[in-house]
C-alpha cells in the first residue's frame, strides 16, 4: 500500500519541475511589470498570461473537469489522486510546449493573440493549480453538474472575451479567418 501523501508529494514536484523547466528555457517569474496581481482581466494588455488568474484560468478549470473525465475511463481503477497525478504530468507538459517559441509564434500568426509572448512561471503555476481545481470538483460534482460547468465557463469566456477553450483549440490547430476578425472585434481601439 503506498502513503497517501506520495501523490500530493508528486504534484507538489510537477509544479516544481514544470516551472524549473520554464525557467530553464527563459520565462519570466513573474510578469516584467514587477509585481504579481491574483486576477488580471486585460486581455488585450502586456500583463495577459503575465499574473496568477486571467480569463484564461477558466480554460485550465475545463482542462481539469476534460482530464477527470477521461482518466476516469482510461485508468478507472487508479484513485482519484493518482489520476491527478496524470492530468497534472499532461497539463505541466502543455504549459511547457505552449511556452516554447514554436507555440507563442503559432498564437501570434494565426490567432487574435498578437501581442502574446507566452506565460509567466507564476500564472503557468496558476494555470496548474486551476487544472487541478478543476479535476477535484469533476470528481465531486455529478456528471450534468460538470458538464453544466465546463459549458458555462465556455460561453463566459466566449462573451467576455470572444476566446475559450474550444476558440483556442481551433485556432490553433485550424484556424479561421472569420473567427479570428470577430474575436478581433474585441480589441480594444487605438486612438
Amino acid at each position: 500500500m503506498t502513503a497517501q501523501w506520495l501523490p500530493w508529494a508528486a504534484m507538489a514536484g510537477i509544479l516544481a519541475a514544470v516551472a524549473a523547466i520554464q525557467f530553464a528555457i527563459g520565462r519570466l517569474w513573474i510578469c516584467a511589470c514587477g509585481y504579481v496581481s491574483i486576477w488580471h482581466g486585460d486581455v488585450w494588455s502586456s500583463g495577459n498570461s503575465q499574473h496568477l488568474t486571467d480569463w484564461y484560468t477558466l480554460s485550465h478549470l475545463a482542462h481539469g473537469f476534460i482530464f477527470y473525465a477521461a482518466l476516469r475511463w482510461v485508468a478507472p481503477g487508479w484513485s482519484v489522486a493518482w489520476r491527478a497525478v496524470a492530468a497534472l504530468l499532461l497539463e505541466g507538459a502543455w504549459e511547457v510546449v505552449e511556452n516554447t517559441s514554436l507555440i507563442i509564434d503559432r498564437y501570434r500568426e494565426v490567432t487574435a493573440s498578437l501581442d502574446y509572448y507566452g506565460d509567466s512561471i507564476v500564472n503557468s503555476f496558476g494555470d496548474g493549480v486551476s487544472m487541478l481545481v478543476g479535476f477535484f470538483l469533476a470528481a465531486r460534482l455529478p456528471v450534468v453538474a460538470s458538464v453544466l460547468m465546463v459549458v458555462g465557463m465556455e460561453a463566459l469566456a466566449a462573451w467576455m472575451i470572444r476566446d475559450n477553450l474550444l476558440l483556442n483549440v481551433l485556432m490553433l490547430v485550424w484556424p479561421l479567418e472569420g473567427v479570428r476578425e470577430w474575436q478581433m472585434q474585441g480589441a480594444p481601439t487605438v486612438r
